[in-house]
């Protein structure tokens, strides 16, 4: 059968190539749309992209496929539940209008020739601002600046038409973001977004030999953005969330996972917890230190704050568990401070929201009170995930001996790595691929995804991402481990394979 295959207009097969197509790269692509939005259509493929709708996915594909063959413009099936719309004809307009305005960011235009009672070579005329594919071969992307590559590339994806078997062909993973957390940019909209989302779908490709869609939609309302989801479920093979401000991501995936019969992978969270859960693994080893015994600080209370610090605990209290030690029923969180804007996060604070107030009761046991820099003094660990420059060397300086940070915001960290090695930190890694010890989710999505999709795994729970955590760790030999070489590279091809295996007997 002809599909739509998503592939990269780049070869990311080096460090230069992954800071130019996500981080840090990418984020100047993003800042320079939300300054101007006009500029999506410069810089990223939504000048060549249309969305097709009908209520039949075997259909949208076909439409797809003959508009990418006759006019060379990048088409995207989509299949909206036809049944789950209202029996009334003008409300179920409204919900399809309703799809349509959301899902825009992505797009030139949404075809719904199908829907309207059209056949799938139905005459399309083009969206007035394409420009068509960009790409050309002859391109040397060697010292060209992100946002300039991005513009002579037009965007970093494109779509091809693939014979592919029937009984191996995978419908795409739907990257859906809002928008509303960015990066470490912030509530910068979908259009912005858009650059980043483009970047992930390249990784999926490159990393996780795994077709990814980006999707990044207009509404910030949680029902909204679960509604849309539910909607166009039948278009996916799985759904990564991402870029969603906390709390309501909480909320969506919650809701997400309950009530879609496809895997939904909030990666902010998760896939951020496994990649630093694996780096301390090894950290711990080189500074010979047990993670169960450790002071951990974290800068950073959201979304992948949370999930970090939930998976940092569930494994320290396995290790205690497992060492049948005299402590072995103490508290996971137990020496385990969160911070963020406000300051500690501790019991009944008045700026906790219910997942702070949450981790209020699984923290700080001690209920500490005051600022960062006084709580990360005899800190065996920082982790940051939070924005630039809030550490400074006198704070590295005021932790414990072997001190580890994994100052990991992006694009700037907390505090960059050979700043906190100068102050004596032993350990120092960020979520950037231009330094030692690249602490990002692109070593875990890719992977993970491929494995679950070939699994027929329908949810990641806990055992799951500590057994990620432990196979990444892994791939780096103990006789290897080092200051400098706690976690695999990115382009590491042993990284996926070894993801992929923790699913063989799932």
């Amino acid at each position: 059968m002809k599909t739509i295959e998503i592939i990269p207009k780049i070869k990311v097969d080096n460090k230069e190539k992954l800071a130019l197509v996500y981080t840090p790269g990418v984020a100047k692509s993003s800042n320079a749309i939300h300054a101007d939005y006009d500029k999506v259509f410069d810089l990223t493929n939504r000048s060549n992209s249309v969305a097709i709708l009908s209520f039949n996915y075997t259909e949208s594909l076909k439409r797809a496929v003959y508009i990418k063959e006759t006019l060379g413009v990048d088409a995207y099936p989509f299949e909206i539940k036809q049944n789950e719309l209202s029996k009334d004809e003008t409300t179920r307009k409204k919900e399809i209008d309703f799809v349509v305005e959301n899902i825009m960011p992505n797009f030139m235009g949404v075809d719904t020739v199908l829907i309207e009672g059209g056949s799938f070579d139905s005459a399309f005329e083009i969206p007035t601002r394409s420009k068509g594919c960009l790409f050309s071969g002859d391109i040397k992307i060697e010292n060209i600046e992100p946002v300039e590559l991005r513009r002579l590339f037009g965007g970093v994806i494109e779509t091809r038409v693939k014979e592919t078997p029937d009984n191996i062909f995978k419908k795409p993973v739907a990257i859906i973001s809002d928008g509303s957390a960015v990066l470490g940019l912030g509530n910068i909209g979908a259009e912005a977004g858009l650059p980043v989302m483009e970047g992930k779908a390249v990784l999926f490709k490159s990393l996780g030999e795994v077709d990814a869609m980006p999707l990044c939609l207009k509404t910030q309302v949680p029902s909204e953005i679960e509604r849309i989801a539910f909607l166009l479920e039948n278009s996916f093979s799985g759904i990564n969330l991402e870029d969603i401000s906390a709390p309501r991501c909480f909320e969506v995936e919650e809701n997400l996972i309950n009530s879609l019969h496809i895997p939904v992978f909030h990666d902010d969270q998760h896939g951020t917890a496994i990649v630093v859960l694996a780096g301390l693994l090894n950290a711990m080893k080189v500074a010979g230190k047990n993670l169960e015994d450790t002071k951990i600080v974290f800068s950073g209370a959201g979304a992948a704050g949370q999930a970090i610090c939930k998976l940092l605990i569930k494994m320290r209290e396995f290790l205690k568990a497992a060492s049948n030690a005299e402590n072995a029923n103490t508290p996971g969180g137990k020496g385990v401070l969160m911070f963020d804007k406000f300051g500690a996060v501790y019991k009944g604070r008045k700026e906790n929201d219910s997942s702070l107030e949450a981790m209020a009761q699984i923290t700080n046991y001690e209920e500490f009170k005051g600022s960062l820099k006084d709580g990360i003094k005899n800190a065996d660990i920082f982790i940051g995930v939070s924005a630039k420059g809030l550490v400074d060397q006198d704070m590295v300086k005021s932790m414990a001996k072997n001190a580890v940070l994994f100052a990991i915001a992006n694009p700037e960290p907390e505090i960059l790595p050979n700043l906190a090695l100068e102050a004596g930190a032993l350990i120092a890694a960020s979520g950037r691929s231009d330094f030692n010890n690249q602490i990002n989710n692109s070593l875990v999505f890719p992977g993970l995804f491929c494995g679950i999709l070939n699994s027929n795994v329908k949810k990641v729970d806990d055992k799951i991402k500590i057994e990620a955590a432990l196979a990444l760790a892994e791939i780096v030999p103990e006789s290897e481990l080092s200051k400098d070489y706690i976690i695999p590279d990115a382009l590491d091809e042993k990284v996926p394979l070894g993801l992929q295996k923790i699913f063989q007997h799932v």
